[in-house]
């Protein structure tokens, strides 16, 4: 029995899939951790999390077996034993496992008990619970492994403390939103109250599709205080020192790093998901449609921060309703970020179909427009090989005001989960900061004029959002109601004060948009209820929470 270990904690990122490119990511951390005990890495790091369907393909879970057994093999090696995540397919299941390895063998293994099967979670669909996991016996230390979800109910936690356990080491991938590391703070800290242990928790980094991991590890004595918080956002390894007390394992190591507030969490969100995204499936950079206004200016300050100038083409695609301000505003904001701005006039394509359709005005005029505008953005996708970058908010997309095949065509769409009002603090935000680790320039990425101008689609004279829609202000509110909280129109207009007709204007819009939402391009969840992922609602719906409302049969 050992009074001293060092335990090693790599907050890393992970590619889904690449099972080989996984375990060399972990055998590099396992030299890098030379002189530990013990190297923990997050949940499923061989396979990448969240895995999807593929764990329902027999082929990929016999080569992650496979790449499992290799991946132990190499721990003959000097080393500190290692715990990893992997699935264990035995008895017809599949299970979410954690597999201690040392010296070429296994020495233990914890499966996962509690499956997450909510929001952006359904892990129901594709493992098999384990049972109540006992403490895995590490140079004579019983540790507890409660696997990401099994910290977040009691009865897991409660059941290694009575079996004996000394101290928790929970890995993790656990996306990131709004709030959340100040929420996985208050569980880990009633966690190790309520069972007297100090409490390891290790998350990954990285995006995966809509996904994005911030990572913020953190170790918690069984007071509650934290002693150790690791970096958001980037690939750390830490050599904890640990220590058995009179009362107890204690780690003696601090290390301290500032997580970042908002808006720049949410910003640098937005950079990690598209960084890793665009790197993932081979694309050479970004194209998008600079319109002049704060949505494209947002994107493309974005994108040049997370792949540099070099990497974004920027286009205005002007019609005879644009003005001479937001051409202006276009190729100024261009100019600020460095990245290359080209102009193509859609009049003469604009004409073309007016001669074609002689009779179409109104809304239909309209949203040709928008879709003459993504056909020439996805010509010039196809001839440089760009990913073709959407530009819509979430306060757009929530009511439908975006024009499907139009501006919502895209590969993705990096402010899909941010409304309107979280754009105008990050453009702000930006114009006054550059964030670590941004490839953009410092200073004004965006004209003043782009923030405080009234938004407006330019696709008519004089035309302005609120023409069709309540100022920004009401609308987000009214949205995070009904969408983000799932209130009804009269919990909505009593919390808002906002008149119920109102309310139910918006829901009944919400409702009728579910269509267009389901063909639009995957972007970065940032809240807690993203369109996608987490809401899911039917596109044939009659149900309406509007007192009195009436629905078509």
């Amino acid at each position: 029995m050992t009074d001293r270990l060092k335990i090693a904690f790599a907050q890393m990122n992970q590619r889904v899939g690449d099972l080989e490119g996984n375990a060399a990511a972990m055998l590099d951390m396992r030299g890098r951790a030379a002189g530990a005990d013990l190297l923990l890495c997050p949940e499923l790091q061989l396979i990448g999390y969240p895995p999807e369907d593929l764990v329902l393909k027999p082929e990929f879970v016999r080569r992650a077996h496979e790449c499992t057994d290799q991946l132990v093999a190499a721990t003959t090696e000097p080393g500190p034993a290692i715990l990893i995540g992997t699935p264990v397919a035995e008895g017809g299941a599949v299970y979410n496992a954690m597999i201690l390895a040392n010296e070429g063998r296994v020495l233990a293994r914890t499966l996962k008990r509690e499956l997450p099967n909510y929001g952006t979670f359904d892990e129901k669909r594709i493992f098999t619970p384990g049972p109540l996991p006992d403490p895995i016996e590490f140079m004579g230390v019983k540790i507890g492994v409660p696997i990401c979800e099994d910290i977040w109910q009691e009865v897991v936690c409660a059941h290694l403390a009575e079996a004996g356990a000394e101290m928790l080491l929970v890995p993790n991938g656990s996306p990131y939103e709004l709030d959340k590391d100040d929420k996985r703070y208050r569980l880990v800290r009633s966690r190790a109250l309520e069972t007297a242990l100090p409490i390891a928790y290790l998350n990954r980094v990285g995006g995966q599709d809509e996904l994005v991991f911030d990572g913020s590890s953190f170790i918690v004595h069984p007071d509650g205080e934290r002693v150790v918080q690791m970096p958001d956002w980037d690939e750390a390894l830490l050599i904890a020192d640990w220590e058995r007390t009179a009362q107890g394992w204690r780690c003696t190591t601090r290390e301290t790093h500032q997580l970042d507030a908002f808006p720049e969490d949410v910003y640098k969100a937005m950079m990690v998901g598209l960084h890793d995204y665009v790197q993932r499936n081979g694309f050479p950079g970004v194209i998008l449609g600079l319109s002049g206004g704060i949505d494209s200016a947002l994107s493309a300050a974005i994108a040049v921060d997370a792949l540099g100038p070099e990497r974004v083409c920027s286009v205005m695609l002007p019609s005879r309703y644009t003005s001479h301000e937001s051409l202006e505003d276009a190729r100024e904001c261009a100019r600020l970020l460095g990245c290359r701005h080209d102009a193509v006039s859609i009049a003469p394509a604009v004409a073309a179909v007016g001669q074609m359709l002689p009779d179409m005005s109104g809304l239909a005029a309209e949203n040709v427009q928008a879709r003459l505008r993504m056909v020439a953005l996805m010509a010039l996708s196809n001839s440089g090989g760009q990913m073709l970058l959407t530009t819509g908010n979430k306060s757009e997309m929530s009511v439908g005001y975006a024009t499907l095949y139009g501006d919502m065509a895209g590969g993705y769409s990096v402010l899909k989960d941010a409304y309107k009002s979280t754009v105008f603090a990050l453009s702000r935000w930006r114009n006054a900061n550059k964030p670590e680790g941004g490839l953009g320039p410092g200073g004004r990425v965006m004209p003043d004029n782009v923030i405080t101008k009234p938004p407006t689609a330019e696709l008519r004279p004089g035309q302005k959002d609120e023409d069709n829609l309540p100022p920004y202000s009401v609308l987000d509110r009214i949205l995070e109601g009904l969408v983000d909280q799932e209130m009804s129109v009269g919990e909505v207009a009593r919390a808002t004060g906002e008149e119920v007709a109102l309310v139910a204007d918006i829901e009944s819009k919400v409702l009728k948009s579910e269509y267009k939402r389901r063909q639009a391009p995957p972007g970065v969840k940032i809240g807690s209820r993203n369109f996608g992922r987490d809401r899911r609602y039917p596109i044939s719906n009659f149900f309406h929470t509007a007192p009195a409302l009436k629905t078509p049969r």
